[in-house]
């Protein structure tokens, strides 16, 4: 019988102390031993599956969670996962799968692996993140908080701070929180603003009056309770869903990346290989009024420039009503789907990676007949808020397992990243249910 309540350790001397388990939902916490305690780098054989650079080996950390979303490591190293509802790696002995929810993990011997793995709260949605002196979780559509006591959340204590967002499309509502600034995804409720959503060759409604709700930025205060879509102000527009938000600790400034839209092929006549390429995935630099163009525009790899959308008239080539449009920092191979941006900060990883932005990419379902693309995890370095190279590094692969890359159902699919307290890098995987841990071992 698994305990309702249990003391949490205050210290990393006492990093063995049980966890709480929430049986009705939860956020996953997983803690890693700090590198002080534990010099030793962890490697499973054959890195758990994965492809590194060289001098780079991989844990898998925790396993069969349920549909791992984003994750977030503290100072102490205790790692919390926001497990949506509704499966990944079959049903969780946490019950997450079922119910979804917030989960702690704990390596207390520094082997890489979490012996500690404890559903402590409420949740079932993509997003965690603690400050504020609360951990901060997307439960379906809404955005709630529980204070931190010592190193665990008081599930008790819920606060609601956004509530009853909208429903249908794309809802994840992942945020970011910078400081009393809660930046939130509001993702589009259709694939291209037409006037019946996803059919062939109907026009885009003009204006798309989704645009005055829905794909952009919004901003919330962070501490506030009880509030509603009315209460938030549209920071940035034209983003039709941006799973992954981050602020780079850099140049303190908003990034995201978007999923593009769908169905060039099927729906408007473009040939196979330029409905799975077209439009590219963006990483997008984010300030306040900025216009991305998302239903009227999208991005063409091949011309590196935003084109007018079919609905609107386009032909994959025209820029008519698109050249206002902010241009991508970087734009990556199209429907890779990308799901979390981490910029590095730490100082295990040689120094070319610090500061750069490490992607992890969900994988694709709609470039057939093509292969599908993506279930990797890549880096990209930045400088002076542009992309400092031409091209981008694969980081990590291998997580689709066999037959990956020709079906959507990949074995394991790169969903969150997180930096822990040693500068090793934790990915997510929604499909499989587990944490990998990745560090460094090599010289620099």
């Amino acid at each position: 019988m698994i305990p309702r309540r249990l003391p949490f350790a205050a210290s990393v001397a006492a990093a063995t102390a049980s966890l709480l388990f929430i049986a009705a939902g939860a956020v996953i916490v997983v803690r890693a031993t700090p590198a002080s305690a534990h010099p030793a780098v962890a490697c499973d054989a054959n890195n758990a599956g994965l492809t590194l650079p060289a001098g780079f080996c991989a844990t898998v950390f925790a396993d069969k969670l349920g549909a791992a979303r984003h994750l977030t490591v503290l100072p102490n190293g205790d790692v919390f996962v926001n497990v949506r509802a509704g499966g990944g790696g079959g049903e969780s002995p946490l019950g997450t799968g079922k119910d979804g929810g917030l989960v702690v993990l704990r390596d207390a011997d520094g082997d890489g692996h979490a012996e500690v793995q404890q559903k402590v709260a409420e949740a079932n949605g993509t997003e965690v993140q603690v400050a504020n002196g609360h951990v901060y979780v997307t439960n379906r559509n809404h955005v709630v908080r529980f204070p931190m006591v010592g190193d665990r959340p008081d599930a008790g204590k819920p606060d609601t701070v956004i509530m009853n967002m909208p429903v249908g499309g794309h809802t994840a509502y992942n945020f970011v929180v910078d400081e009393r600034t809660l930046y939130l995804n509001v993702g589009s409720r259709t694939n291209s603003c037409q006037q019946q959503d996803r059919q062939n060759q109907v026009p885009g409604v003009d204006p798309c009056v989704e645009l005055e709700t829905r794909a952009g930025i919004w901003v919330f205060d962070a501490v506030r309770s009880r509030q509603t879509a009315a209460d938030g102000q549209r920071f940035a527009t034209g983003i039709r869903n941006a799973v992954s938000l981050t602020m780079n600790p850099v140049d303190r400034t908003l990034y995201v990346t978007q999923h593009g839209r769908d169905q060039l092929m099927q729906n408007w006549g473009f040939t196979a290989e330029q409905s799975a390429e077209w439009p590219a995935e963006e990483l997008f630099r984010v300030t306040k009024g900025d216009d991305f163009g998302w239903p009227y525009c999208f991005y063409n790899p091949e011309l590196k420039a935003k084109v007018l959308a079919p609905e609107y008239g386009g032909d994959g080539r025209r820029t008519d009503r698109c050249t206002d449009k902010k241009a991508p920092v970087f734009a990556f191979p199209g429907h890779w789907a990308p799901n979390a941006t981490m910029f590095y900060t730490g100082s295990q990883f040689p120094a070319k990676y610090r500061g750069g932005a490490f992607i992890a990419f969900h994988g694709s379902w709609n470039r057939a007949p093509l292969p599908q693309g993506g279930f990797k995890v890549v880096f990209l370095p930045i400088k002076d808020g542009k992309a400092a190279a031409a091209t981008f590094d694969v980081f990590a692969d291998g997580f689709a397992g066999p037959g990956g890359t020709t079906t959507s159902e990949g074995l394991h699919r790169p969903t969150g990243l997180a930096q822990g307290p040693d500068g090793s890098l934790y990915v997510s995987d929604d499909a499989g249910g587990r944490i990998y841990k990745i560090s460094y071992t090599g010289g620099r």
